[in-house]
């Protein structure tokens, strides 16, 4: 050993090499080791990231006349090894076993000498160890042309070290992998296929090319390929970034292969998938490798060679369908679901790293942050259809419904540059967001939810978005739970479950389904909002007060809660302090550049300034509910409020538009025209016209709209005025009926003026009937509601009148 060769040390971990005393030391204290597990350790060192052979141990330890039993004396060595180490066969941090071949260093490894300063040329720099693998082809080529080329002295090497790191990186890789690929051909892998109730978790790829274009792009390009599989079932992005705040990790912190195995223990998933680029010349190496997180067993390992840099994500494509028929899915589904990964996504790597930061902002901090990732991606690639499609997904879970319909729209168009199973996220959203049809969304849900039996979002999409406007809670209530039973960190799965609780006056179930999402650390601003909710209808202030305080802290919630503030202080009379929050949450969702949102918080006060009688408030409102957005749930909104304000012109020039706009929509032909047609019919006194308009709406009656998500007006409005409608027709009994249905389903009502006029309603159709007895209770419970409401409110003189004249 020459004197720069002994003065060399190597560091690792916590620990310390020192090459020329082999010594061992961990944080300054030496470790006794016996030399030859040391000649071991040294010798893998000097060759980290390569498979040193038992063969080659054999000869640097023993001389060819020593006769020793070499296989036990090495399997020792090893052992005390790891022992000092204290690292693992089972999840080897530092020394990796190669089955039947020998063993490689994995961990990073950075040599200093005492008698060079750091960053000389002299320093050969630290070594990476990347898991790629090459296909045979390619590394016998390398051999050949190692073989024929001489090495440079160590001095002009490292003076060239910015320019051939790469390059040297990626040989290092392909060099050290030779053993694994001869070994494959004749080897049987250790585990065995995976099955359809097994998860997988999908760690980052090793990037070795020092492009940083794939960085985060291949991943994502890879979980495309293995999602349109029916039969695997990959750990989703939410329950990783979950898992890993439980780990105390950081949001988008790195998943490497250590820290992914973690995850699939926790998540008790099956196999951690490991990728691994190189590149080699012009072109580059991908390699895919699975092992078992529990025992650390190879499951299955592919390797394919791409000739350009823009082949990489076909080469990618190929690599995952050979992955996925070598893991036990028939190859007639590997066939029926396997559209290449440029015309499932994008061939911009620029757009698909775009996109796929994105999706992990959406996982650690929420929606509104990805969306302009989301958008870069649809500018660097117009064509990207999912792009479109979740820019869409953002803007209606803001509330933002005519950009969402744009974006969806857009995506609609470009469905056939997707794969199988985004084809069905953008045409169910398309259902959703842009006709509203929720009978066509149902059918796509549920032919997604077949074919892919493992989804979480079809379930999802049944439950939250689908099923209120029909008022099928139960059924809610099923796809909700199937959606946690599929992934128990689904956040939004609880929401919605609790929801269907709520609606269904299950309050006790409600607050456990929320408590249990707590239980596993999940949170998201709607469970403010929907606790706020449950406190009222307990008529718990001070649980109302606390959350308030909580959403007052979390962006997101801040406006959404104070629109709900205003519909409490409505309920009660109180319409100043209503309008005072109204105005506040309408503020907050400008500020949030959310123009439909601060759109539907003014047609929220509009709607309940014309209950109430204030008829020039509710125009005012209606008006300025109309500068700020033309939604649909906006313009709904605003015609309710001006058909009661006797604005007769502008509200049927609404219902028309709607009309137009929206011939398939289920909210809109089955809820808001015939409530609308209803309305204005009252007005011009024809209440027999209003009661058959109403006929429409009879099936759905009992349903959340979407306007009542957001706006928080809408539920049971068909029931409200077809009540009214019959006190028109002097139908007391009718009538009565009618206003009794508001007041057995709050869950579905809250804090919506309507139920607490709903109590005025039923003592006026009490006295028609003339039950007297029962008209007074009514007319007192009303104005029990209201006995802080504001003096000058129209709707309370006249109950003070009737309830008078009663006496």
């Amino acid at each position: 050993m020459g004197p720069a060769e002994s003065a060399r040390v190597f560091h690792f971990g916590d620990f310390v090499v020192h090459a020329g005393a082999r010594t061992l030391h961990k944080h300054g204290v030496r470790l006794k080791l016996h030399r030859q597990p040391l000649e071991v350790l040294f010798l893998l060192l000097q060759r980290a990231g390569e498979v040193v052979t038992r063969e080659e141990l054999q000869q640097k330890l023993w001389s060819a006349d020593t006769f020793v039993d070499f296989e036990n004396g090495l399997n020792a060595a090893i052992k005390k090894l790891r022992q000092a180490l204290e690292d693992s066969t089972e999840a080897p941090r530092y020394i990796e076993t190669v089955p039947r071949v020998g063993y490689r260093f994995i961990a990073t490894v950075r040599m200093t000498r005492p008698d060079v300063p750091e960053g000389s040329p002299d320093l050969p720099g630290s070594v990476f160890t990347a898991p790629a693998v090459p296909p045979s082809g390619a590394v016998e080529e390398l051999t050949r042309r190692q073989s024929a080329v001489a090495l440079p002295s160590r001095r002009v090497w490292a003076s060239k070290v910015g320019a051939f790191v790469g390059g040297a990186l990626a040989l290092i890789a392909l060099i050290a992998l030779v053993g694994y690929e001869r070994h494959r051909a004749t080897n049987t892998l250790t585990a065995h296929a995976l099955t359809e109730k097994d998860t997988i978790v999908l760690a980052d790829f090793a990037n070795a090319t020092g492009d940083p274009v794939f960085d985060e792009t291949l991943r994502q390009g890879l979980i495309v390929q293995l999602e349109q599989s029916p039969f695997l079932s990959l750990i989703s992005e939410e329950r990783i970034q979950h898992v890993l705040r439980l780990m105390g990790r950081p949001a988008g912190a790195r998943l490497t292969p250590e820290i992914a195995r973690e995850v699939c223990e926790r998540t008790g998933s099956a196999a951690v998938l490991e990728g691994s680029i190189a590149s080699l010349g012009s072109q580059y190496v991908l390699g895919l490798r699975a092992r078992a997180c529990q025992t650390g067993d190879l499951v299955d390992q592919e390797q394919m060679q791409a000739a350009r840099k823009e082949d990489v994500l076909n080469t990618l494509s190929q690599i995952a369908s050979r992955f996925r028929a070598r893991v036990g899915e028939s190859l007639a589904m590997v066939q029926k679901h396997n559209t290449p990964l440029e015309e499932a996504t994008t061939s911009s790597l620029d757009a698909l790293k775009s996109y796929s930061t994105a999706l992990k902002i959406v996982a650690s901090t929420g929606a509104p942050a990805a969306e302009p990732l989301f958008k870069r991606a649809t500018e660097l690639d117009p064509n990207f259809a999912m792009a479109h499609a979740w820019v869409g997904r953002v803007y209606d879970d803001m509330g933002e419904s005519s950009l969402s319909a744009e974006s969806t729209k857009t995506a609609f168009h470009l469905r056939d540059r997707a794969s199988d199973a985004e084809k069905l996220f953008i045409t169910a959203s398309y259902d959703m967001q842009v006709t509203g049809n929720m009978e066509k969304a149902q059918q796509t849900c549920e032919a997604w939810a077949a074919t892919y039996p493992r989804a979480v979002v079809p379930h999802d999409f049944l439950s939250g978005i689908v099923y209120p406007p029909f008022g099928k809670y139960e059924k809610g209530v099923e796809e909700a739970q199937k959606a946690i039973d599929r992934d128990p960190d689904f956040a939004v799965g609880y929401l919605t479950l609790a929801y269907s609780y709520v609606y269904l006056d299950r309050l006790e179930e409600a607050e456990n389904t929320l408590q249990g999402a707590s239980e596993r650390k999940l949170e998201m601003p709607d469970y403010y909002v929907l606790r706020y909710d449950i406190a009222f209808l307990r008529d718990d202030k001070a649980e109302m007060a606390r959350q308030v305080s909580l959403a007052q802290r979390k962006s997101g919630a801040e406006d959404w809660i104070a629109n709900h503030q205003a519909f409490v202080y409505a309920y009660f009379g109180q319409l100043q302090e209503a309008t005072r929050m109204s105005r506040q949450a309408t503020a907050l969702a400008l500020q949030a550049a959310q123009r439909e949102r601060a759109g539907l918080y003014e047609a929220g006060t509009a709607v309940r300034e014309a209950l109430f009688g204030n008829l020039a408030a509710a125009r005012q409102s209606a008006i300025a509910a109309l500068e700020l957005s033309k939604g649909r749930d906006v313009e709904y909104g605003a015609a309710i409020a001006l058909a009661l304000s006797r604005d007769q012109s502008r509200a049927e020039a609404l219902m028309n538009d709607l009309k137009k706009r929206f011939p398939e929509g289920t909210n809109v032909q089955f809820s808001y025209l015939p409530t609308l047609r209803a309305v204005v019919d009252l007005e011009q006194g024809k209440p027999s016209s209003a009661i058959e308009a109403l006929q429409t709406a009879i099936p759905g009656e009992l349903g959340a709209p979407g306007s009542s998500y957001f706006g928080f007006f809408g539920a049971l409005y068909p029931v409200f005025f077809q009540g009214e409608a019959y006190l028109a027709a002097h139908k007391g009994a009718e009538a009565a009926a009618e206003f009794q249905k508001i007041l057995d389903h709050r869950g579905i009502v809250v804090s919506d003026p309507i139920g607490a006029l709903a109590h005025l309603q039923l003592g006026r159709a009490y006295a028609l009937s003339g039950d007297k007895t029962k008209a007074r209770s009514s007319y007192e419970d009303s104005l029990k509601l209201w006995k802080d409401a504001d003096p000058d409110i129209p709707i309370l003189k006249q109950a003070k009148s009737e309830y008078a004249r009663l006496q």
